[in-house]
């Protein structure tokens, strides 16, 4: 084929499928042009999930009428004049290609009105073409209106996510940007409904609060260090405090959200040692370095930077976080057993949970010659659980607050305290689903729970998937839930954490909850709610412990996997000491 030159057309179509990729793409550099031309308050609307309507209406600086035919051209920006400003870039957009790759690719409406102008200017483009400049009435500051995204590419409008993903997309960034600029009123509406709303006064922690709950807010470590040419501030999580994922690791440098893998490996680092395997910290963390330090020009999205010394920076990230974790290293406390006995030492707060009753439960079915739980279903579609009866073991003691030994008539045998709770409770939990009968118990007062907002958008089409296993939630004001019951196999957990349990854990493009396989859902609680490592376990719940472990289907493993128990026979035990000749 002979070489030709692309239509302007394709190649606008191109340029937009580099820097817009889907709704939350469109939020974004239209919140960071708000945020560049000084806005006090950004209002962002939105319907469909952002495939009818895109709206960011803010307060700034506004753009003169003879500019705004200028401003969805390709490669027009006021942020940007000489070659050498782009290692020193001040400002969070700077690519020109915003706005004319958005009107490339839906029908877009553009007021604005600068502060000494007596009236605005209204523009409106559909699929790149420039309609003729309107004199409108109009208060100072801008509104983008962007309307049937992807009309004009349906190729690209397939390739969207279904409406809870691409919300979430648009949730996580607006609660992000709202972290990140306290000072700046943010309002988002979906649909009608308000779901994200700050008050602009400087509060970061307040902005923690109404994202994440009060409880979590106050737990949160507030980070200030700063060396030559660095500064960061912001939160991270106590070691009580984690996720399964590193989803709530936000990075923030020189006031641009960021996806940088170094960075976010150096904070994970910095947990070492102190969190278990899998779970992840939260953190709102905000750089600052020396422009000319940084070059955010290596993505056409803006999202990743390339730093001039990353290594430096890795270091600090690191050191300062890890120095705040130290300096807040909790205390041990004094509180109560697992079913409300007498006082025992613990690292930090742990979920309880009624054992006595548990215990008691197993012992009858022993009598009764039946096991308490039948064959669970495995929650891994290419595992399934080998049943292997225990033999009776004798206790013997806990060993660093995660291990019980115990001796058997074969030899020794190790059991990891957090795996083998997970099976006992995962196994009497789906008996009860597979005999339609997860009893639930009241709460005394019910538990409000407020969730992020996009957490909170995938909970609410899914409380009657809650209840049909012993969940009593319903609605309670903007992202916020009220839990009046839980299974009763949980009596005495926190009820924050066992809802959250449900919602924390599912992956951006995971499916609903009601298509989820019921064994991998019952999986996921048992997870969050076992007994953890570090937990000092009395003689008592170490014995309860081992009678439920004995009596389950498939006691040799988690419902996820892995081991919950390692054995040394007797013959091993007196092989590596010389007793059967050389090791």
């Amino acid at each position: 084929m002979p070489i030709r030159l692309l239509s302007p057309e394709v190649a606008s179509q191109i340029a937009a499928g580099e820097v817009i990729e889907r709704p939350a793409s469109v939020v974004k550099e239209l919140i960071e042009n708000s945020l560049d031309a000084s806005a006090r308050a950004v209002t962002v609307t939105v319907a469909e999930a952002g495939r009818k309507l895109i709206e960011v209406a803010d307060d700034g600086t506004g753009i003169p009428a003879p500019e705004l035919d200028l401003s969805v051209s390709r490669h027009a920006t006021s942020k940007l004049f000489r070659a050498e400003e782009l290692f020193s870039i001040g400002t969070l957009g700077f690519r020109g290609e915003a706005l004319a790759s958005i009107s490339s690719v839906s029908r877009l409406t553009i007021t604005s009105r600068v502060a000494d102008a007596e009236s605005g200017a209204r523009l409106k483009v559909e699929g790149g073409i420039s309609g003729k400049l309107e004199k409108i009435g109009a208060p100072i500051g801008t509104v983008v209106r962007v309307e049937d995204l992807f009309y004009n590419v349906p190729a690209r409008l397939k390739f969207l996510k279904t409406d809870v993903t691409e919300r979430r997309a648009i949730d996580g960034l607006l609660t992000r940007y709202a972290l990140a600029y306290p000072s700046v009123r943010f309002k988002l509406t979906e649909d009608a409904s308000v779901t994200l709303q700050t008050s602009g006064d400087g509060d970061r922690r307040a902005i923690l609060a109404a994202l994440y709950g009060v409880e979590v807010a106050k737990q949160m470590l507030e980070v200030s260090a700063a060396e030559e040419g660095l500064k960061m501030t912001g939160y991270i999580s106590p070691t009580a405090v984690t996720r399964s994922n590193r989803k709530e690791i936000t990075f923030f440098v020189n006031g641009r959200w960021v996806s940088d893998t170094p960075l976010t490996t150096a904070l994970i680092q910095a947990y070492h040692t102190l969190l278990m395997v899998g779970r992840y910290p939260m953190a709102a963390l905000f750089l600052e370095i020396k422009p000319e330090d940084v070059d955010v020009n290596v993505h056409p999205a803006k999202a990743e930077v390339r730093f001039k010394n990353q290594d430096r920076i890795f270091s600090f990230v690191q050191r300062s976080t890890r120095r705040t974790l130290l300096a807040y290293a909790p205390i041990p406390q004094v509180a109560p057993t697992l079913w409300g006995g007498a006082a025992r030492p613990v690292e930090s707060r742990q979920v309880g949970l009624d054992w006595s009753m548990a215990e008691e439960e197993s012992q009858r079915s022993k009598v009764e010659g039946q096991s308490s739980a039948p064959e669970p279903v495995s929650p891994s579609t290419d595992f399934r659980s080998s049943t292997f009866d225990l033999p009776l073991l004798r206790l013997i003691g806990q060993i660093g607050q995660t291990y019980l030994v115990a001796e058997g008539p074969d030899g020794l045998y190790l059991i990891d305290q957090h795996a083998a709770h997970e099976r006992v409770l995962f196994e009497k939990l789906m008996a009860q689903h597979d005999q339609k009968k997860i009893p639930s118990q009241l709460l005394l007062s019910p538990a409000v729970v407020q969730l992020p907002p996009a957490q909170a958008k995938l909970l609410e089409g899914q409380l009657s998937v809650l209840q049909h296993f012993g969940f009593d939630v319903e609605e309670f004001g903007s992202n916020s839930f009220q839990v009046r019951a839980i299974p009763a196999l949980f009596a005495g957990a926190d009820p924050a954490s066992a809802l959250r349990a449900l919602v924390e854990d599912f992956e951006e493009d995971e499916a609903p909850l009601q298509n989820e396989i019921e064994a991998k859902l019952a999986g996921r609680v048992c997870k969050r709610l076992a007994v953890k490592a570090g937990q000092t376990l009395s003689s008592d719940e170490q014995r309860a412990l081992l009678a439920d472990l004995e009596s389950c289907e498939s006691p040799r493993t988690c419902p996820h996997g892995r081991p919950t128990m390692i054995h040394l026979s007797v013959d091993m035990l007196e092989r590596q000491f010389g007793r059967r000749g050389a090791r």
